[in-house]
Formats: C-alpha cells, sequence, structure tokens
C-alpha cells in the first residue's frame, strides 16, 4: 500500500511515528511537501506526475497544500481530512455558523469585518475572546476584558478580521479532545484565557459521543475539539481544528496507522505498538 504525506513537517512526532508503523507494515510512505523538504526514510513524490497514493493525511492548511489536495481528489485520491472540510474549519464564521446549525454546544459567536469596528461599536458588558476570523498560525486569540484592553487591541490589529466570542466562566481548564477515526483521546490544558480556580485538573468527563458527533458534522476522520467547561457543568465547544498534533497521546500513532490501513481497505486492521 502507498500511504503519501502531505505536510512541511515529516519529521512532526505524530506523523514519523506512524510512517516508521507503516514502513515497518511493509507499506511504502511517500512524503509531498509543498515546500519541496523530505524525510528520511521515505520517498518524495511528485502526486500530480504519477498514479496517486492509495490514502494521503493532509497535514497542512496552506493554500498550496488545499489546492494539491483537491488536485489529488480529483483523480480519485482519498485525502484525510477532505480539503473542503479542511478549508472549512479555517473559517471560524462559518466553523460556528455549521456547528450551530447542526445543533453542536458551540459558543455564541459573531464575526466582524476588522477589529477596529468592535472597538467602535457599543461598549463591551462583560470579557469577551477575540480571535481572527480565519484560523493560521500564530493567529489573533485574546481575551477582553474591557473598553480600554479593546480599544489597545484594536490599535494593534485594526483591520484584521475577528470572530467575538462570549467568555464563559469556567474553572480554568480546556478539555482538548482528540478523534482518530473512532479513537477519542483527552486531556486537560490549562486555559490561556481564564484565571484557574483549580490548581490540578477536575476529572475528565466522558466526551466521546459529543466529539463523534462533530466528526460526523463536518465531515473529519482526525481532528481536535477544544471544550470547555461552564460553571453548570453544560460543555462548549470553542474551537475545532483539522488534524492537530495529538502530542503526547500514547496510542495516538497506532490509531493513525491503523485508520489509513481501514480506510482503504475493508477488514480491520490492528497494529503493534510503535517502537520507543
Amino acid at each position: 500500500m502507498r500511504v503519501g504525506l502531505i505536510t512541511p513537517r515529516p519529521d512532526h512526532p505524530l506523523l514519523s511515528a506512524t510512517a516508521a508503523l507503516l514502513i515497518d507494515g511493509g507499506h511504502q510512505v511517500l512524503v509531498h511537501d509543498v515546500h519541496d523538504a523530505s524525510s528520511a526514510g521515505a520517498h518524495t513524490e511528485p502526486p500530480l506526475s504519477a498514479p496517486p497514493a492509495d490514502v494521503y493525511l493532509l497535514k497542512a492548511r496552506t493554500p498550496r497544500a488545499l489546492a494539491l489536495a483537491r488536485a489529488l481528489e480529483r483523480r480519485g485520491a482519498r485525502v484525510l481530512n477532505s480539503a473542503a472540510a479542511t478549508a472549512l474549519l479555517q473559517d471560524r464564521t462559518e466553523m460556528a455558523a455549521v456547528a450551530r446549525s447542526a445543533g453542536l454546544p458551540f459558543v455564541r459567536t459573531r464575526t466582524f469585518a476588522a477589529l477596529a469596528d468592535v472597538a467602535a461599536g457599543p461598549e463591551l458588558t462583560g470579557p469577551v475572546v477575540v480571535k481572527s476570523r480565519h484560523s493560521r498560525k500564530d493567529d489573533l486569540v485574546a481575551r477582553v476584558d474591557g473598553p480600554a484592553e479593546l480599544h489597545e487591541l484594536a490599535a494593534r490589529h485594526p483591520h484584521e478580521p475577528v470572530v467575538v466570542q462570549e467568555f464563559v466562566p469556567n474553572d480554568g481548564w480546556d478539555e482538548k479532545l482528540w478523534a482518530v477515526g473512532r479513537r477519542v483521546f483527552a486531556a486537560h490544558r490549562r486555559s490561556e484565557l481564564a484565571r484557574a480556580d483549580l490548581d490540578t485538573p477536575p476529572s475528565l468527563v466522558d466526551r466521546t459521543d459529543l466529539v463523534r458527533r462533530v466528526g460526523e458534522v463536518f465531515g473529519l476522520q482526525v481532528y481536535g475539539v477544544d471544550v470547555i467547561g461552564a460553571d453548570d457543568g453544560t460543555p462548549l465547544i470553542v474551537d475545532i481544528n483539522a488534524f492537530p498534533g495529538i502530542r503526547g497521546q500514547q496510542g495516538a500513532p497506532e490509531a493513525l496507522a491503523a485508520l489509513v490501513l481501514n480506510t482503504h481497505g475493508s477488514t480491520p486492521v490492528t497494529l503493534p505498538p510503535c517502537r520507543s
């Protein structure tokens, strides 16, 4: 079987461990890096000048990577996640609209053409979270508690298209949830936007059904869901990510390798543990 990686970082821990498992199983791993880099132990493939690989993993979100994924899909290749699903999640306005229309508990989100428009509008009545509308590396994500902070932020990023989300009081810990196929991983991370009320994270709540519903709504196979628990215990989704890093989660490379093989074939596959 031939597996293609669309990524500028084939040495990423999740991808490199997954590639090692696949190679050990006798499969070929080919790297297509839109920045023309390659990784040791894999071949560099020009996907549009040769027959497509059996499955591609789209671990990049740049315009060039998305264009490549779309071209491969037009040739009949299977891409995880699809170019359309990946692109949709880069637009936080569309993400929120799709989630809420599907009945998912997504935090209330408003869109503004420019951050300066938020500062020029009605005075804030409470804390909000301001994010770049378009998700990308080093995008804007900031908590704003009042007019002074808002005007200071707007002075630095006046023309940035943004979404404004309600800040929901919580215990100061974010729930980081990741899905690889049907496998769900979970961890707590101290929130960068809330003042932690608890020195240690609370017990994790089983959000498997919620995570899988997100995958169904957005057509995702490898994705992350960021959740906060409101004071009354209600889970609220604040972000969804296509193909996150899933660092430090034991079993994630095995789950990804199995997903790749199961996507190509009809017989469920279980792989041995990844080598340390």
